[in-house]
């Protein structure tokens, strides 16, 4: 479990209905940076207003993960949870708080989530399950996540200390990946081999997926802004397609040359925080304007 990729694969993958959304690619401007020395890259999540990239690496010495925030600046700073086995940074807000998940040292190896306010850790465990996931906050501190009762993976608000569910009816899991600061939220369910992504406001789910030609894996949802602007990716058997959605139209999000490309989040200035792979090993991080 942790970064986008190997989420995408627990988050199960998203039923396409067919649908008459427009399609293109749009026109975007990359710039580009890669791991820091001792560590591969792994994922890039989400993206805070001030340009702060969070995700996670793989030590190449222990081959553990771990998080990573990236300052507009250009400064990595590489975070382990307490007592932890392995670290993912999923989410950061305006305020540079932070969410994540982190693997214990125990015996059960259970997953824990967890706020990092101001370099303060406080871990966050739903009451009904072993395993939490903690993936993203808003600017006041509500924060969305999953949770594993049972069989089925549900995901949860958590706001001014209480949880509500996120669970598409009927589905075996459900991943609310990412919020805006209204509590709209998106990211994707699944009972099967297929997901679908969906948009949840005010306890009401929306299915958007990308046309389902080309993706026999479906779509995950990733991020969302205040202006209602989405990012997403289609489920490859190779690999991962980009996408931005707004008003209807799903537009490609595409590096010149790449094998394929996975966008992790969006800010309220439009910019956009991803992956690319240029083969099976060449891969880079990004951010990007897209028009």
């Amino acid at each position: 479990m942790g970064p986008l990729r190997v989420a995408v694969v627990i988050l199960a993958a998203l039923i396409f209905s067919a649908s008459a959304f427009a399609t293109g690619t749009a026109s975007c401007t990359f710039t580009t940076f890669n791991a820091p020395s001792g560590y591969t890259l792994n994922a890039v999540r989400g993206i805070n207003d001030d340009g702060t990239v969070v995700g996670q690496l793989i030590n190449n010495d222990t081959q553990a993960y771990a998080g990573f925030m990236l300052s507009s600046n250009g400064t990595f700073t590489i975070y382990d949870a307490p007592d932890s086995s392995m670290t993912w940074v999923y989410g950061d807000n305006a305020a540079g708080s932070s969410t994540g998940s982190y693997m214990d040292n125990g015996k059960k190896s259970a997953i824990h989530g967890f706020f990092l306010v101001g370099g303060n850790f406080t871990e966050v465990n739903h009451p009904s399950a072993k395993n939490t996931w903690l993936f993203d906050l808003n600017k006041v501190g509500a924060a969305v996540g999953s949770y594993a009762e049972s069989t089925t993976v549900k995901g949860f608000l958590l706001e001014n200390g209480e949880y509500s569910d996120i669970a598409y009816p009927n589905a075996q899991s459900t991943y609310p990946m990412a919020m805006n600061d209204d509590n709209a939220v998106v990211g994707s369910y699944s009972s099967g081999s297929e997901s679908s992504g969906f948009l949840w406001e005010s306890g009401t789910f929306t299915t958007i997926n990308y046309p389902k030609a080309g993706a026999p894996y479906g779509t995950a949802l990733s991020g969302i802004n205040n202006d209602g602007v989405i990012v997403g990716n289609r489920l490859l058997a190779d690999g991962d397609d980009a996408f931005i959605y707004e008003n209807g139209v799903f537009e490609k999000i595409a590096y010149a040359g790449a094998k394929y490309t996975i966008v992790g989040g969006i800010n309220n200035n439009g910019v956009i925080s991803g992956q690319v792979y240029m083969n099976a090993t060449d891969t880079f991080a990004f951010t990007a304007v897209c028009k």
